[in-house]
């Protein structure tokens, strides 16, 4: 394992991190700020300067050049993770389409796709929306019931998504549909990329405990998408939608780790504001919780040498999801812990703004759900990589 970055990944840690601190409000660097906006205002805020930031040549960092990408290396890459969060820069608006669909498209997509779709998507011109869950299947993905008809070079879609995380903002949808009529299970399925700008589609959000609007469900009615817009193989995208989720289960955890660990330091910072940080048995949770922190970060570095090293991490990308998902979630438990009774206040007493750490604590409670469960990511452990029997 190698700790450590070459000369050339110093400085560009150096150049980002200049434009960083020249480019973020202070004003958003505020605790609460963005939690104070309405989503759409949040929502063009965040648009518009990542616009400008992909301007700036900071976007797609390790993807080619000819498709707008810088061509930097991993080890860029996890720097840029990296400093973006030391930054507090804002969330990005097109998750999905960066973290999810450009990778896949640069692994199976046509030179027409890559071309059409990584350009815009690094500029934000087109936000993309998952259309995988559905309102009978839940997490079993194999159960849609979203069906695709062919009609002459179109599909004609009907059925309905749901957990569409921006849904109301996306322009388009990856998304999971029945080509193959009488086709069971994980067979005779498409990844079809379809225009949400149509007559044929709807989205609505869906408003969460947090009070956030980012999910929402999408319906289709007779929706039409042009039999090319495939991603993969028709009929093959259960084996598009496993590629996909590779990329979402094998990020290196490095952004996650730089997150978390920030997160750890509020979070003691209010055991000390309630007097808490000198109980043994919170003392013993947060060294619980920093040691599973601490091991993330080595087991980060660990997946980023072996990607530098060129090798495929395959069904190993699962520990990785399983790794930094778990030790969120138990992070944030610490979190009501150490609250007790002052959980239901929105402030402490020395003026402590707990409505962004409570937000978090509960989104903690939906990532060992999404991307795959941690059954899902035990079972994969187990089967693919240790090689015990089913």
């Amino acid at each position: 394992m190698d700790l450590t970055f070459t000369a050339a990944e110093e400085e560009f840690r150096s150049e980002l991190r200049s434009w960083l601190s020249a480019n973020i409000p202070q004003e958003w660097t505020r605790p609460g700020f963005w939690e104070s906006l309405d989503d759409d205002e949040s929502f063009r805020l965040r648009r518009d300067w990542e616009r400008d930031k992909a301007d700036a040549g900071f976007a797609g960092i390790q993807w080619p050049t000819e498709y707008g990408g810088r061509g930097g290396t991993p080890g860029m890459k996890a720097i840029y993770d990296e400093e973006m969060v030391r930054a507090h820069a804002p969330r990005t608006v097109n998750p999905l389409g960066l973290t999810f669909l450009a990778p896949t498209v640069m692994a199976i997509g046509t030179d027409a796709q890559k071309k059409e779709i990584i350009g815009p998507l690094l500029r934000n011109e087109v936000v993309w929306c998952q259309g995988f869950s559905e309102p009978g299947a839940g997490s079993d993905l194999a159960a849609l019931s979203t069906k695709g008809v062919r009609d002459g070079d179109d599909f004609v879609v009907n059925g309905q998504k749901v957990w569409t995380t921006n849904a109301v903002h996306g322009d388009k949808i990856f998304t999971m549909v029945r080509t193959e009529a009488g086709s069971e299970k994980h067979r005779g399925i498409s990844m079809l990329l379809i225009d949400m700008d149509q007559p044929g589609v709807t989205a609505r959000p869906l408003r969460q405990m947090s009070g956030a609007s980012e999910f929402g469900e999408v319906f289709f009615d007779d929706a039409r998408v042009a039999a090319a817009d495939c991603l993969g193989e028709i009929g093959d995208g259960w084996r598009t939608a496993m590629l996909l989720l590779s990329f979402e289960r094998g990020a290196s955890g490095i952004s996650q780790y730089t997150e978390f660990r920030r997160q750890y330091d509020e979070i003691a910072a209010v055991a000390r504001t309630l007097g808490r940080d000198t109980d043994p048995v919170v003392r013993d949770d947060l060294a619980r919780v920093l040691t599973e922190l601490e091991c993330l970060k080595l087991h980060s570095m660990h997946v980023l040498t072996q990607v530098e090293q060129g090798r495929d991490l395959g069904f190993e990308a699962s520990m990785t999801k399983l790794q930094w998902s778990e030790a969120f979630q138990d992070l944030w438990e610490v979190y009501d812990r150490i609250l007790g009774e002052h959980a239901t206040l929105d402030t402490l007493p020395d003026g402590t703004d707990l409505r962004p750490l409570h937000g978090q604590a509960m989104w903690s409670r939906s990532v060992t759900i999404w991307g795959g469960s941690s059954q899902v990511q035990r079972n994969i452990t187990a089967e693919r990589v240790l090689g015990l029997p089913r």
